[in-house]
């Protein structure tokens, strides 16, 4: 059986990079500084200048735009914070479109489990559950809007840094890419 060794390459890093930097301000302040995500994003994009040209321009801002349309709508329900979304821009801008599509998928799926977790761990997994319940009937009934008392603001339960999720969701990407 032939052996795999994955490798990364600058940008990949980076983001990693990127996304630990995160988590650290995450789990210590509850905040991700604009400083890391805008200067990471605007170096994303100076690095694909340098190393592609106007393709990697391209490439860097269509991943920034993605990692911002795909994480916006879940910030503007009231379910994620801006930082978490700035986050994901910039890991979107060093990873490109393809990946970043991925990086989304594999961040939501790790921060299911890990809402989960950290639920049930509390004790809240009950509340959560009657409160997923109350709001996909606020959707079906309201349309798209946030419910006035089921946001980040106003919830009691216990909070997840979501920068965890997104830095998983980030190298699962990377990981899965150069295993499939």
């Amino acid at each position: 059986m032939p052996s795999f060794t994955p490798t990364l390459d600058t940008s990949q890093a980076m983001a990693i990079m990127a996304s630990l930097a995160a988590c650290g301000f995450d789990l210590h302040s509850r905040r991700i500084p604009n400083a890391l995500t805008l200067g990471g994003a605007m170096a994303a994009v100076a690095f694909g200048m340098l190393t592609h040209g106007l393709d990697g321009i391209g490439a860097s801002a269509a991943g920034w735009a993605l990692g911002l349309a795909l994480f916006l709508p879940f910030m503007l329900l009231g379910g994620l914070g801006a930082g978490d979304v700035k986050l994901m821009a910039c890991l979107g801008a060093w990873l490109g479109p393809a990946a970043t599509v991925w990086a989304v998928l594999y961040a939501a799926i790790a921060g299911a489990g890990m809402a989960l977790l950290v639920a049930a761990a509390s004790g809240y997994l009950r509340t959560a559950l009657d409160n997923l319940y109350l709001l996909l009937a606020h959707f079906r009934v309201a349309g798209v809007r946030p419910h006035p008392e089921l946001t980040l603001e106003r919830g009691r339960g216990p909070r997840l840094p979501y920068a965890l999720p997104i830095a998983v969701g980030t190298v699962a990407a990377m990981w899965m890419r150069h295993v499939v």
